[in-house]
């Protein structure tokens, strides 16, 4: 796992796949190749004179719908080409930086958070606000704050939403029933960092040591495990997205000393590491994965799926992914409720971003306005795959879920009711990163306690001094 905890681990090992879209008519794209080969940002070279765009996003679950909907694109745009390449996780991010240093990169591509600071001081991005079909989107299209997310220090918006995760339980329903838990017994937990509250029984009652004893029985062995109550991915990073966030929001902690662009994180508070100190004491318990239990090969989904953990964590992009597997009959269920009287969840969302190398910025432009519309936000919600950033794109996709029987509530629920806390959007995420992942490893190998991390915050901080 790198230190970098991507928002979406599954797409980090999705084949590369290159399409060029003429008229819905697939092609080779070259541009993808890395270095001084990769064909110049926004080529002029498409028949009739069409000014040509490429476009870059990294989900291989989205392609479909990114391709119907820039096919109604250039329908309405007929005197623009767009070209998407899609590629894996690592495959994206590294060939986009050598796109960029060859200024040779795409026209528009799909951002994310933890990258677009250091984009935005690198000037290899534009500021949206400048482009008229940008500058007319109504600020009420996107759902609350994640327009906040992609604005600058200088009040500029350089991402414009394209979706937002948050996060929920996952389980398997077969699994539930054979262990006397009801889906109402699930959705109303609560949770506290001294004792773990209703929550912490719940994982007990659903861990299962080898001798088939449940963790609330009399003989339970916590060093010998067949099915944790809590799944864990191989990795846990300096966000915690996926894993600790939901309960360290949950006491009232913020990870900055301001929403976006915050100069000093707050690892150092008691109830950060009160947080840390019993969601890794899970281990200890036998309810949570031992550092280093599962690897890349046996992420959360596999765990569920093999029945070696009774409940996962999982961001909404990863809906598809569970609903898909095989022999789960999938519930979702709500976060548990924290000191401060409800759930909170990660909030998190993706952007479309313009190169600054763009030849035809103000094409690009017009594409961008475009993905942010309800006509293609709700092509893309009707996919199922993730929740646009609109309104309609939304009600599309919980429509789509629907359909195939799932209730996202659990995720949509914290938005409607405004219980979300921000991805941390600051300067320096890889050097926090860096700094940061040594503290989480070595307190999920129980070396250590959570007082350790006021230590690492001080480290953090002085990047900002």
């Amino acid at each position: 796992m790198t230190t970098f905890h991507p928002r979406r681990p599954d797409h980090r090992r999705s084949p590369l796949s290159r399409r060029r879209l003429l008229g819905g008519t697939a092609a080779a794209l070259g541009a993808a190749a890395a270095g001084p080969t990769l064909a110049a940002c926004g080529s002029s070279g498409a028949a009739g004179g069409k000014v040509e765009l490429d476009y870059w996003l990294w989900d291989a679950t989205q392609l479909p719908g990114y391709s119907e909907a820039i096919d109604l694109f250039m329908r309405e745009n007929p005197d623009i080409d767009v070209r998407i390449t899609q590629m894996g996780w690592d495959d994206y991010w590294t060939k986009l930086t050598a796109g960029f240093v060859a200024e040779a990169g795409p026209d528009v591509f799909t951002d994310h958070l933890g990258r677009y600071p250091e984009m935005l001081a690198l000037g290899v991005i534009v500021p949206l606000d400048d482009f008229a079909p940008i500058a007319e989107i109504p600020e009420d299209r996107f759902q609350p704050g994640l327009q906040d997310l992609w604005t600058g220090q200088d009040g500029k918006r350089y991402g414009l939403p394209k979706d937002y995760d948050t996060i929920a339980l996952m389980y398997d329903t077969a699994a539930l029933e054979e262990a006397g838990v009801s889906p109402e017994d699930l959705a109303s937990l609560d949770w506290n960092p001294a004792d773990g509250g209703s929550f912490e029984q719940m994982l007990l009652h659903l861990t299962v040591d080898t001798n088939g004893k449940r963790g609330d029985e009399d003989g339970f062995d916590a060093t010998s495990i067949a099915t944790y109550g809590l799944g864990a991915d191989a990795g846990i990073d300096y966000t915690g997205q996926t894993s600790w966030s939901t309960f360290a929001f949950a006491t009232g902690w913020a990870f900055t000393d301001k929403d976006t662009w915050g100069t000093r994180f707050r690892y150092d508070e008691p109830e950060f590491q009160q947080t840390m100190d019993w969601y890794f004491g899970l281990v200890d318990k036998g309810i949570l994965p031992p550092f280093g239990m599962f690897g890349d090969s046996s992420p959360a989904q596999s765990q569920l799926q093999s029945r070696k953990a009774a409940l996962a964590l999982a961001g909404s992009w990863m809906i598809g992914t569970y609903a898909n597997l095989e022999g789960v009959s999938l519930g979702i269920a709500p976060l548990p409720s924290g000191p401060i009287g409800h759930p909170m969840s990660m909030f998190n969302g993706l952007g479309d971003s313009i190169s600054a190398q763009s030849e035809h910025p103000e094409e690009a432009a017009r594409l961008v306005a475009f993905l942010g519309s309800d006509a293609s936000q709700e092509i893309i919600g009707r996919r199922g795959v993730v929740f646009p950033a609109t309104d309609a794109g939304t009600a599309a996709a919980t429509a789509a879920y629907e359909e195939k029987g799932l209730d996202v509530s659990p995720y949509t629920d914290r938005v409607d009711n405004g219980e979300t806390g921000l991805y941390p959007l600051v300067e320096n995420a890889a050097q926090i990163a860096s700094i940061m992942q040594p503290a989480f490893d070595d307190l999920w190998m129980r070396k250590t306690d959570a007082s350790s991390f006021t230590a690492y915050n001080e480290k953090v901080n002085a990047l900002f001094s």
